[in-house]
């Protein structure tokens, strides 16, 4: 049955019905809003040795369906450190997603939470060559040219501190 087979009634309830779902649809916030400020920019920051520099570059990736964040930690006299989280939408628990692969080997994956300011990864585990790591990581919006990445470590029962990273969006990136 198709709606030019409906009596003009129905159709035009059928039809006010789907309107009022698709401005419904419309006026829902996207999942991935806590993302937004991040995505089309790429960020650095100097890690904690004051050596390495840390870019993350957002992406969408099939238009609005999904997050990429490419990153690399460069240094002098070693490797650069590659890695990737892509950011998606799981609509069985209905939360923002990542799983996270690098270039070693290693992944994790996770929720994000968010409030007005921070986006909260909550504790999770990374895991490489058969070890694991329980981490947990905070990143606090600083206007719109900045956030604050604050990640600590869970020792026992413990959390102890990571690194603290400032990351500063490159403009023109």
């Amino acid at each position: 049955m198709n709606l030019f087979s409906l009596p003009h009634t129905k159709a035009a309830a059928a039809l006010l019905v789907f309107a009022f779902a698709s401005a419904q649809a419309a006026d829902a916030p996207s999942p991935y809003a806590p993302l937004k400020y991040l995505v089309g920019h790429c960020w650095k920051g100097t890690l904690p040795n004051g050596k390495d520099v840390d870019t993350h570059c957002f992406r969408w990736i099939y238009p609005d369906k999904f997050v990429r964040d490419q990153h690399t930690a460069h240094g002098e006299g070693h490797p650069d450190y590659l890695g990737e989280s892509t950011y998606y939408f799981d609509s069985t628990t209905k939360k923002l997603r990542y799983l996270y692969v690098e270039i070693d080997g290693g992944t994790s994956a996770g929720d994000v939470e968010a409030d007005a300011t921070t986006l909260i990864f909550p504790a999770a585990t990374y895991q490489e060559n058969g070890k694991t790591q329980t981490y947990r990581s905070r990143w606090t919006r600083n206007g719109d040219e900045a956030y604050d990445v604050v990640t600590e470590f869970q020792k026992g029962d413990k959390w102890t501190p990571g690194w603290t990273v400032h990351m500063t969006r490159v403009p023109g990136a």
